[in-house]
């Protein structure tokens, strides 16, 4: 299977790009959605297999690969078995942590996340969030979900402004995704993630692949360097089988795939080109 074209012409010059100057190269890629498949419960959560074969044929012909994820950092090495990957870095919890190497660096959480943490099942009970509703720990964020609740993107809604203000009462901010709210520290993104990545390299081409509300600041940070003059491709993955794209995403995607089985095929006949 070839490489797919992109709709766009800035798309269809940052893979020409790409392909013209792999050593100066990066592939940018969230993880939920992108490369492991959406699940009820994201601890069960795995990379898709094709994708992980992909990434061992293409990290070694370019600059750099690099996972941009909310998850922290050894979670994501774990979960997307991507240990032994060559110039291949993971950038947990929007940054804040990094794996390279097999060398984790992580700051400790801001003292707000310990707060809300405490709080956070009062909140939920006193809302009225009904079953199905829960909380994930991300140890620097805490992410409330609704997939598993009967009308999920009611019970969404439904809790917005309570975590907005509790949210804000210890200084952090609320991030929405598919069926699920985060509670975390502001300042912290993955275009921010991914900005600060890419200065400590020659500017070079660049793909990024994501799925989600969350993955528009990356967007955001290609779009401003495709403005001065650096060629990018931004995918959209669908995320799961069944589900639409998240229309902001897609809308300012040169290319729309179909989700971590497409991201895994779009990786390996790059690797095969390449």
């Amino acid at each position: 299977m070839g490489i797919p074209e992109p709709s766009t012409s800035a798309g269809r010059a940052g893979l020409a790009a790409l392909l013209a100057e792999p050593r100066s190269a990066v592939v940018a890629l969230d993880f939920d959605g992108t490369l492991a498949p959406i699940v009820a419960d994201p601890d069960q959560a795995r990379a898709h297999p094709a994708a992980v074969a992909a990434l061992e044929a293409l990290a070694p012909l370019l600059g750099a690969v690099v996972v941009v994820t909310g998850r922290p950092a050894a979670v994501a090495v774990e979960y997307g078995g991507f240990a032994g990957l060559e110039r291949f870095t993971v950038l947990g919890q929007y940054g804040a942590e990094r794996w390279e190497a097999g060398v984790l660096t992580a700051p400790p959480p801001p003292p707000g996340v310990a707060a809300v943490r405490e709080q956070l099942p009062v909140l939920l009970a006193e809302s009225g969030a009904p079953d199905g509703t829960w909380i994930e720990d991300k140890g620097r964020a805490l992410a409330v979900h609704t997939r598993r609740t009967a009308d999920p993107q009611r019970v969404l809604e439904q809790l917005r402004a309570p975590l907005e203000q509790l949210a804000a009462a210890h200084g952090l901010l609320v991030e929405p995704g598919r069926y699920v709210l985060e509670l975390r520290p502001p300042g912290v993104d993955k275009g921010g993630a991914l900005t600060a990545f890419l200065a400590e390299r020659p500017p070079g081409p660049v793909l990024y692949a994501g799925d989600d509300l969350g993955d528009l600041p990356a967007y955001a940070a290609l779009e401003q360097r495709r403005a001065e003059g650096h060629p990018a491709v931004l995918v959209c993955s669908s995320a799961t089988t069944g589900e639409h794209p998240v229309t902001e995403l897609a809308d300012r995607a040169d290319l729309l795939v179909a989700g971590p089985v497409g991201v895994a095929e779009l990786l390996a006949a790059l690797a095969v080109e390449l």
